[in-house]
């Protein structure tokens, strides 16, 4: 058997089954493991920690699978943990009035690099790490077999496969892609996805309760939408019976989407505009022209995966925010979001507050908001808690 063993002391995370070994941890392999294969991971005494898979081009070595000696990490390995993830599903999400959210959260799911959103019937799968390419026959297979799957489709088009040694890949792994865009529903709203295309699997998920917060206090609002995609927090704002929602996004077709779904769910398009551009320059251009808003949503993309770029990153969320600020009307409301791996939530708060310093207003921190139920977070895994939202008033 393939061993990884650490040097001296370098066992505590894994003591506290948070489940990655970085490769500064290791002090020697024991045989020839292939990129992601199952590989036993022992201390500096020879103790055995957990089983996990490795990844030899990666700073994270190996990716805990296990932390039960006897327990074998194959097909039925898998099946069962798919298992548990689906179960707690149909636990947190009702599907009567949402057929589109987050089956399997990688790490925090126990499956570490595998991320599965379910849309109707169809799953969208995507492999972030050496061990999930390693056994993704079995992991589609066990996804299969789930009740009513139609279709799975792969959307491993991101840059972090770069740093396990993986080449992006899309296609077809079972069954047959509904015609794109298909329509899901979420807290009774319809929104058109497009699942081969579109940004992350089609929709951001993750935002889920948050859109629905929106929805709650946009009656009667004049909003403003940033980084608006396909007018997720735009529709709801209008369900919300808001006075009017400005959306701005850089994807004109992500836009074109935002007017369907208004028009899909009888939203009042007269209520709506559209600006299709850099939201940096757009925020400027508004804030020149002197325009003002009850309620600005800032939902930016992910400005510093790792901490390493948090600092530079920083400067990017200071400004969208200072904007927000200078754009709200005095009692406004400003809905302020960090996806950001790197930026953790007291640095959020301390660049918020920093930007309503420089903006000269005084503002309050009336709600925090996080991502929905079936994005959880595994307690030993604080990154698996990435989605920071504060909901801020602006002083009269």
């Amino acid at each position: 058997m393939n061993k990884l063993i650490l040097k001296k002391g370098r066992e505590k995370a894994l003591l506290r089954r948070h489940p990655w070994v970085f490769s500064g941890a290791i002090q020697s392999v024991e045989g020839n493991p292939g990129t992601g294969e199952t590989i036993e991971i022992r201390d500096a005494h020879g103790q055995f920690l957990a089983w996990g898979a490795y990844s030899p081009s990666s700073q994270i070595r190996a990716r805990v699978w296990s932390w039960e000696q006897t327990e074998e990490i194959n097909q039925t390995f898998f099946q069962n943990r798919i298992l548990q993830a689906a179960q707690l599903r149909d636990e947190w999400i009702d599907k009567t009035t949402t057929t589109a959210y987050r089956l399997i959260h990688a790490e925090s799911d126990n499956l570490p690099g595998l991320v599965v959103d379910r849309y109707n019937n169809t799953l969208i799968m995507q492999i972030l790490s050496a061990g999930v390419e390693h056994w993704r026959d079995q992991i589609v297979e066990s996804l299969a077999s789930l009740d009513g799957i139609g279709c799975i489709y792969e959307r491993s088009d991101v840059t972090v496969r770069d740093l396990e040694g993986l080449p992006e890949r899309t296609g077809l792994l079972f069954g047959e892609l509904p015609k794109q865009p298909m329509i899901i529903k979420e807290n009774d709203l319809q929104f058109l996805v497009d699942l081969a295309t579109g940004q992350k699997t089609g929709f951001y998920l993750d935002q889920r309760d948050n859109r629905q917060f929106c929805r709650g206090i946009a009656k009667d609002k004049s909003v403003l939408n940033c980084f608006a995609f396909t007018g997720g927090f735009s529709v709801y704002a209008l369900a919300g019976n808001a006075e009017s929602v400005l959306s701005i996004d850089s994807s004109e077709e992500a836009l074109h989407l935002g007017k369907e779904n208004v028009i899909l769910n009888r939203g009042n398009l007269d209520k709506t505009e559209w600006i299709t551009g850099d939201v940096f320059d757009e925020l400027r251009t508004l804030r020149d022209q002197g325009r003002q808003f009850d309620m600005v949503i800032l939902d930016p993309p992910k400005f510093a995966p790792t901490a390493a770029q948090a600092k530079k990153a920083a400067r990017g969320y200071k400004d969208i925010n200072l904007y927000g600020f200078k754009l709200l009307k005095p009692g406004g409301v400003l809905m302020t979001f960090s996806c950001s791996g790197g930026i953790d939530a007291p640095f959020f708060q301390k660049i918020v507050a920093d930007a309503a310093l420089d903006a000269e207003v005084d503002a309050k921190i009336i709600y925090r908001l996080n991502q929905a139920a079936d994005h959880p977070t595994h307690l030993p895994f604080p990154e698996g808690s990435y989605l920071k939202g504060l909901v801020v008033i602006r002083g009269e």
